[in-house]
């Protein structure tokens, strides 16, 4: 744990509430001086980049990688370029130039379940632990995922009543069949953990 977390562990509310609003302060005058803005969910990052008004996709270069972001104008240095702070899934990734004036870029992120802390690992950081996320919809999610959550959502609510959880349903169901096709089996003293 770093010196900066057992300090801010310290702090009283009221301390804590103040240096909450200073890191906010200073993260976002950091992140307005940057040549892009960006936002995040956990699957990916979008940025917008300006270019100057009237440009078109033909005077741009821009290089997505798995672990390398670059955009610029043809013959100039770029106007943001370096090593992302994670990888991404290039395939997945595009860019797009709106209204002659920004280049829009969607990243796929590899690792879904990881906030940024940056977009390229030479501009300043965000605190990732004070991110609040925006409320989802199950139906956001793809198929796999919103089982496994509509699962836990149904074993924190048969926890909350006393009641079993899915896991432990089935555990019963395969005990009844199996009691069913064995009933010269004796199950009277038959525990289920």
């Amino acid at each position: 744990m770093s010196d900066t977390q057992d300090d801010y562990d310290k702090l009283s509310p009221e301390e804590r509430e103040i240096r909450d609003k200073e890191d906010r302060q200073r993260e976002a005058q950091e992140q307005a001086a940057l040549p892009y803005s960006w936002k995040q969910a956990l699957q990916d990052v979008d940025i917008v980049v300006p270019v100057p008004k009237g440009t078109r996709a033909r005077d741009l270069v821009v290089v997505i990688a798995k672990k390398k972001l670059s955009v610029g104008l043809k013959g100039k240095e770029p106007i943001m370029a370096g090593e992302l702070c994670q990888d991404i899934k290039v395939e997945e990734s595009t860019w797009t130039l709106e209204d002659q004036s920004s280049v829009e870029i969607h990243l796929e992120k590899v690792n879904k379940v990881q906030w940024w802390e940056n977009v390229l690992t030479l501009h300043p950081k965000i605190d990732t632990r004070k991110i609040q996320p925006e409320n989802s919809k199950l139906s956001d999610l793809d198929g796999e995922t919103r089982g496994m959550v509509e699962k836990m959502m149904f074993d924190n609510q048969q926890k909350q009543l006393g009641k079993p959880t899915s896991d432990e349903i089935k555990k019963q169901e395969a005990l009844k069949k199996f009691q069913l096709a064995h009933p010269e089996l004796d199950f009277s003293k038959a525990k289920i953990s």
